[in-house]
């Protein structure tokens, strides 16, 4: 029985890359699976851009505009397939991205996590890795310590989604707890060497950007606080 796919898309004005985006993630979709697009700026470039594809399997929700992980939980929240892929709204799938990953999650993982070409805003490879500029692994003592887990990178069975949503108030970023979360229950977690996307990095991303000591020891305050809490109950 073949899995229905859902990809959970947040954006915020993602008029310049996200037609690009789209395009290379429908072309290996199919007819049943869907692409939930969540815009936490509806009046910004991204709704024309997205309705510009006048594609079925494209659904447009305007987002809950309260940042990037109240968007990927409100997304994630609108998938109906039996496989969600998280997504970028500026990054391009590389050919076989489906298929890879659905056979690893055939395979009994609950989570998982491929590598990716890292290049500039026109595409122009720079010779990175994700998982060689990351020092991608599944050791969750060292991915508490810093995040290997890039979001855009990771797909799981949707009947994982319970085991983290909704997600905690104060979350520093919803990749890294939903890794931490996986690597903690000892559940299957899957790492594909294979580039399966060109993760653009073009200075305007969300994650990437420098901070300062005080906010690293808040974030990891804050995720051992959410990974470690019990349930998963948002306003505790």
């Amino acid at each position: 029985m073949s899995k229905k796919v859902s990809v959970a898309l947040a954006a915020y004005n993602g008029g310049d890359f996200i037609t690009e985006q789209l395009s290379s993630i429908l072309s290996q979709l199919g007819e049943e699976d869907e692409v939930i697009v969540s815009d936490d700026n509806p009046p910004g470039n991204t709704k024309p851009a997205v309705l510009s594809l006048a594609d079925k399997r494209i659904k447009y929700y305007e987002g809950p505009g309260k940042g990037v992980v109240k968007n990927f939980e409100f997304a994630i929240s609108k998938c109906e397939g039996d496989v969600i892929f998280l997504s970028d709204q500026d990054d391009v799938w590389l050919p076989g991205k489906v298929e890879a990953v659905v056979k690893e999650i055939n395979g009994g993982a609950s989570l998982v996590l491929h590598n990716a070409i890292i290049t500039d805003r026109n595409l122009n490879a720079d010779g990175l890795t994700a998982f060689s500029y990351f020092s991608t692994n599944k050791s969750f003592l060292r991915n508490f310590i810093k995040n290997t887990f890039v979001g855009c990178c990771m797909a799981f069975p949707s009947c994982e989604a319970e085991s983290f949503l909704p997600f905690p108030e104060s979350l520093p970023m919803h990749d890294w707890y939903i890794a931490l979360k996986t690597l903690k229950s000892g559940k299957k977690v899957s790492l594909i060497e294979e580039p399966l996307i060109l993760y653009r990095r073009h200075g305007g991303n969300v994650t990437g950007g420098r901070t300062s000591l005080k906010e690293k020891l808040r974030r990891r305050k804050d995720i051992a606080k959410a990974v470690f809490m019990k349930g998963n109950a948002a306003h505790e």
